[in-house]
């Protein structure tokens, strides 16, 4: 099969839509995509048109992305290219997709910390879910506001009886990036930190 692969450098747009489906959950968010130019009479980077994709992610990277991703955090997409036509409003309009297949955080622009996730357990009772359209409606957490309501900016990621995804791991006892700023801050100094 002749797919185009591509790898976006961009911004996370919108909140994580996350939907457990008969084929497994799926997140879905739009995706910013801005070219630095460099204005030779002015001296400086300047931000040129932005480029907007819908990137999808399925089974265990979908429910990671759902459980790490903001709006407006800067990320790394690799996937699938799809280009389809649509009419809408008797106007045809044309879409960009992006089935991903890995998806991080840009560390030229931040620092990240990896928890390993733990083991999913068996999704056979989530295969039998009838709806066959995963975004045909928003899904609550039992008894509360959305995720977005709550201040996450996230989306809304639950359903009665049913999880938001896999459980991460314990976090480290002791952080070395959190202990090396805080030494940072208390000396006035910086320093490089090497982890073994």
């Amino acid at each position: 099969m002749n797919d185009t692969t591509v790898t976006l450098v961009g911004n996370v747009a919108t909140a994580v839509e996350y939907r457990d489906t008969a084929a497994g959950g799926v997140a879905r968010f739009r995706f910013a995509v801005s070219a630095r130019r460099w204005d030779r009479e002015k001296g400086l980077w300047s931000d040129g048109p932005t480029s907007f994709y819908t990137v999808s992610a399925w089974r265990s990277l979908g429910a990671n992305l759902a459980a790490s991703v903001s709006v407006g955090e800067p990320l790394v997409v690799h996937g699938r290219l799809r280009v389809r036509e649509d009419e809408r409003d008797g106007q045809r309009k044309t879409f960009v997709d992006v089935a991903a297949l890995a998806v991080g955080h840009d560390l030229s622009r931040g620092t990240a910390a990896f928890r390993r996730a733990a083991k999913m357990e068996s999704r056979a009772d989530f295969r039998s879910d009838p709806r066959s359209e995963p975004w045909s409606e928003p899904r609550k957490e039992p008894g509360s506001e959305s995720v977005s309501d709550a201040g996450g900016g996230r989306g809304t990621l639950w359903d009665e009886g049913r999880d938001a995804g896999p459980e991460l791991g314990p976090a480290p006892e002791r952080d070395p990036w959190t202990v090396a700023a805080g030494d940072a801050d208390t000396e006035g100094t910086t320093r490089l930190v090497t982890v073994p």
